[in-house]
């Protein structure tokens, strides 16, 4: 394993979608090494929610997606040891495949990483000569991914709906209670709320 040392990432939770990295974790590849140092935050794999039944946001592929998101926030923004996020996202799909990652899986997740890139102004530099696997990968994985994702976005969103039916009164009866008992109340009820990344 290039994985040195103990390479079971140890974390601690944030809050819903990001984790401290406890210990630091270390890469060695043919030439470089690279260090996650110990305090850095990640979110695994930044998967949206309504495709985590198909790509959950951690698994076999967890060390190689905190390695990623190390590269992402720090090397490819760091001067003196710039890489470029399209080195940073080979790398990513390189990880998985030695950590054994399938085939297909590590080639979606990678052309995720690469669409995700476009949304960052360096992330366009390259971004062209990989277009071709890019758009096969994504259109061999639309019919698998596309109409499960609707059927879960339309899911959350009638739940959503629901948990405002149902906050609105607790609302009502928890403002009542308050003025009538001239008391402040125990409980909080938090309203709803839709997150397109929070499970």
């Amino acid at each position: 394993m290039p994985f040195v040392g103990d390479s079971n990432p140890s974390v601690r939770q944030l809050d819903d979608r990001n984790w401290r990295v406890i210990d630091g974790l270390t890469y060695r590849g043919n030439v470089d090494e690279f260090v996650v140092p110990a305090g850095m935050h990640t979110d695994f794999a930044s998967v949206p929610r309504v495709v985590v039944w198909f790509l959950p946001r951690y698994g076999r592929y967890t060390r190689a997606a905190i390695l990623h998101d190390y590269l992402w926030c720090y090397r490819v923004a760091d001067g003196e040891e710039r890489i470029t996020r399209r080195d940073a996202d080979g790398l990513f799909r390189r990880v998985m495949r030695e950590l054994e990652v399938p085939f297909l899986r590590r080639w979606i997740m990678w052309a995720a990483v690469r669409w995700a890139a476009l949304t960052k102004r360096d992330g366009r530099d390259g971004w062209f000569r990989d277009a071709p696997q890019v758009l096969l990968v994504s259109i061999a994985a639309a019919p698998f991914v596309l109409a499960a994702a609707l059927v879960v976005l339309v899911s959350l969103a009638a739940l959503y709906v629901v948990d405002w039916i149902v906050y609105l009164p607790l609302r009502i009866i928890r403002a009542g209670k308050s003025r009538v008992m001239k008391e402040p109340p125990r409980k909080e009820v938090p309203p709803p709320t839709f997150d397109w990344n929070a499970a």
